[in-house]
């Protein structure tokens, strides 16, 4: 459960941006997320706050919407219905598709967002891909480099990238302040529940707790 058919439905998908999920495996997208935002050109038309701050090449569709004190750091593709919102920092080589939101104080850095993804706020998102109603509850971060710098393997795969954040599939629900380790996969419909740490592959239609041990001190009279 490691390929791109498997994890995100095409026909979902926008259809200017379908061909970034024209790959085997999921991994793949960030090299051709590359060469999309490499050919951006500067378009701003939606409805963009005074205060936001936007550097280089920058898409904006008309529908689109950009709060107070954004920074936006170009290349970048935000699409029709897209938000983001009050301080959030997208830095260079983020695509957003139609109705993907980025909350408040946010950090986005070379990922995708699908159709109707979103990080409500106090996130951090590196290296990733989030598919079609993807939700990240508050304070969810998917690390994107590991502690000492090596390269990232999925199951036995060599990726051959020093830093790869999540691919979570179509529908994935995470709770607050859970954290995914770099290199990990979560198939379609899986809920994480706060708190938790995923890690490796985890399977479509799953629920990850986190496991908590109690130690009972002794009570002495």
């Amino acid at each position: 459960m490691i390929k791109t058919s498997e994890l995100f439905d095409i026909n979902l998908v926008d259809d200017n941006l379908q061909d970034l999920l024209d790959t085997e495996f999921a991994w793949q997208i960030l090299a051709k997320l590359d060469s999309f935002t490499a050919e951006i050109k500067d378009l701003r038309l939606g409805k963009i706050h005074p205060t936001a701050v936007i550097e280089g090449n920058v898409h904006i569709a008309e529908s689109a919407v950009i709060g107070p004190h954004v920074y936006i750091q170009g290349p970048a593709w935000i699409a029709e219905n897209a938000q983001v919102k009050h301080a959030a920092y997208l830095r260079a080589g983020v695509v957003l598709a139609s109705a993907a939101e980025v909350g408040a104080k946010t950090e986005v850095k070379r990922s995708l967002f699908l159709n109707s993804a979103k990080a409500a706020h106090l996130n951090y998102v590196g290296d990733s891909i989030l598919g079609h109603k993807v939700n990240l509850g508050a304070g969810v971060k998917l690390a994107n480099f590991k502690t000492f710098g090596t390269n990232i393997k999925i199951a036995n795969y060599e990726t051959g990238l020093r830093k790869l954040g999540a691919m979570l599939a179509d529908n994935v629900s995470i709770g607050c302040n859970a954290v995914t380790v770099p290199g990990t996969i979560v198939g379609k419909r899986t809920i994480i529940y706060n708190l938790a740490m995923a890690r490796g592959v985890i399977a479509a239609d799953s629920i990850l707790k986190l496991r908590q041990q109690f130690e009972l001190s002794k009570r002495y009279e």
